[in-house]
């Protein structure tokens, strides 16, 4: 019960890895409370955890978002998993496209570290991903993104101190952002990908969310980014 009575903000907490993140924390005794734009996919989610946790309807991507933040009482510990970026080819990927997934992704997590109010020795995660480090075809936006998120990190950890910041880097996770996809391709792609990967296994939204967790509750850990890719950067 490393978080007992600790508040604890997991933004992005409806669905996926942010879920995962507040079923853990919960779990470890803190007072959650999950944020995402949907009201109600907040309550579907709030309804299917086992602990109580609190809602907060919130959109990052929009600059209300931090007038909402700033508002609210000093959190232990905030996660954000939220951050929706649109891949291509970046000549057949409009600009307006490639500028929105920065400013849902990196222009959010910016307005969370600029009006969320954290007690000292408190922590902020933030989320990149595994292409910041292994670029692909297709991916080069994503890569940009989650590569500046890594820095704003680092840069938050000296001006924010004694407040902890930290990344978490996910590579390929089994969660329901790959439901669009017929369940035999699903299952036949994961099953490809894990063979080639050094841990031979796809990562699960619970996974992942170990690694929030440690964020949280390790007191020397700041300005790091935790990878959790299964091993694909090595291939």
């Amino acid at each position: 019960m490393e978080l007992q009575n600790q508040r604890v903000l997991v933004i992005g907490g409806s669905s996926g890895i942010g879920l995962a993140v507040a079923r853990r924390a919960a779990a470890s005794g803190a007072d959650v409370t999950i944020a995402g734009r949907s009201a109600a996919r907040l309550e579907e989610a709030a309804n299917v955890l086992p602990f109580p946790v609190a809602t907060l309807p919130l959109d990052i991507a929009d600059d209300v978002a931090r007038e909402v933040l700033a508002g609210t009482t000093p959190w232990h510990h905030v996660a954000v998993t939220a951050g929706d970026v649109r891949t291509g080819p970046i000549r057949k990927q409009s600009t307006s496209d490639a500028q929105s997934g920065m400013n849902a992704k990196f222009w959010g997590a910016w307005r969370v570290a600029a009006a969320t109010p954290i007690i000292q020795g408190g922590s902020l995660t933030l989320t990149s991903g595994a292409f910041a480090l292994r670029p692909a075809p297709g991916r080069v936006i994503a890569g940009a993104i989650n590569a500046a998120i890594e820095g704003l990190a680092r840069g938050l950890a000296l001006e924010l101190a004694p407040t902890r910041v930290n990344v978490v880097s996910p590579g390929l996770v089994d969660t329901p952002l790959w439901s669009a996809l017929p369940d035999d391709k699903r299952r036949a792609y994961f099953e490809r990908t894990a063979a080639a990967l050094p841990a031979r296994r796809i990562a699960t939204a619970d996974d992942i969310a170990r690694l929030y967790l440690t964020a949280m509750t390790t007191p020397i850990l700041t300005g790091t980014t935790l990878l959790g890719d299964g091993g694909h950067v090595l291939i």
